[in-house]
């Protein structure tokens, strides 16, 4: 049985929360306080960052595990849509769901819509499901910087299920395969992506694809879609955890296919769970998430200190004065002064 989430939608932050009062916040499943955590993971204030990672190792390590599900596809495809219907069905289950969005920033001011709770209306006022959109700030791989620890401490929180939807800009969604356990695929029939979409990039990083939209006129492109998609499974090389992709179809309109989906990704978790694919994917993951933190620290220290900062930006005027070409600038940075 799921456990009860001290849900409030009625957004109140605490202004100073200590490290001590986000850890108890978060191991009491309060999502006030869950809410805050992650804005506080995502500042620009390092020591915001800080009091976050003091609270995570402040939570005792436990043996609850939530299941991520990882959901991408190209922009209009349904991501939403689906994730609402997939959600509801999960909730009526009895299994709690923390629901993870990236929405595109722009380019030109850094802002984002954040529109998730919205489109998810339904979904985002049932008791056991949590909704936390956050702005992609540019960063590649269809994730954001501090997804992972959004993850971690929504996992501490003690949801079954986390469900991590990508900013869906293309084929580069591929960070999100180093935060899930299952990578969901969605493709629209009829659109034009049924033969590039052999697209070796994301399609070799998939777990299921699902065509969407399946219903009045579109059932047909469906159909076929699904048949072109099984037989191009078959061209890729066999995956690591000896998994073979499956294709299915869904509406989420019509909530058929919602089920069969779950069903899926149940069979996914049973197999790789008997084969130990699962706890080794998450060993690579924190591995990789130790890498990847150690380079964004590094760079922040580096960028930290102000003799360094002048020193780039004088050397940056030289490159916008043509007095020296980019890759004898970039190295002149680390060189000793005279």
């Amino acid at each position: 049985m799921s456990r009860k989430f001290n849900q409030n939608y009625t957004y109140n932050p605490k202004k100073d929360l200590s490290s001590s009062e986000i850890a108890k916040g978060v191991l009491n499943a309060d999502t006030n306080i869950l809410s805050q955590a992650i804005t506080l993971s995502e500042s620009k204030n390092k020591e915001d960052r800080s009091l976050v990672y003091s609270a995570l190792s402040k939570l005792p390590l436990n043996k609850h595990k939530s299941f991520k599900i990882g959901v991408t596809g190209s922009p209009g495809v349904g991501k939403s849509t689906f994730i609402e219907s997939f959600g509801k069905h999960l909730s009526a289950l009895g299994i709690s769901v923390a629901v993870l969005t990236v929405d595109p920033s722009s380019n030109l001011n850094g802002g984002s819509i954040l529109g998730d709770k919205t489109r998810m209306e339904e979904l985002s006022n049932l008791p056991n499901v949590f909704i936390r959109p956050s702005p992609s700030k540019g960063e590649l791989g269809g994730v954001t910087e501090q997804s992972y620890e959004s993850i971690l401490l929504c996992e501490k929180a003690g949801f079954d299920v986390i469900i991590v939807e990508t900013v869906g800009v293309g084929q580069s969604e591929t960070h999100v395969k180093h935060l899930v356990d299952f990578f969901l695929l969605l493709i629209l029939a009829g659109a034009g992506d049924e033969l590039q979409g052999i697209k070796r990039g994301i399609m070799e990083l998939a777990d299921g694809i699902l065509i969407t939209k399946s219903d009045g006129e579109n059932k047909i492109n469906a159909k076929n879609a699904k048949k072109n998609y099984q037989n191009a499974i078959h061209l890729f090389p066999n995956k690591e955890n000896k998994w073979t992709p499956k294709v299915q179809t869904c509406s989420s309109i019509e909530n058929k296919g919602i089920l069969e989906i779950w069903e899926l990704i149940k069979d996914f978790k049973s197999a790789c769970t008997e084969n130990k694919w699962i706890n080794r994917n998450r060993t690579k993951q924190d591995v990789f998430w130790f890498n990847q933190k150690l380079n964004q620290f590094i760079k922040e220290d580096f960028f930290s200190n102000s003799n360094t900062l002048n020193k780039v930006k004088q050397i940056e005027k030289d490159v916008k004065e043509k007095k020296l070409d980019p890759f004898t600038a970039a190295a002149k940075i680390f060189e000793d002064e005279p």
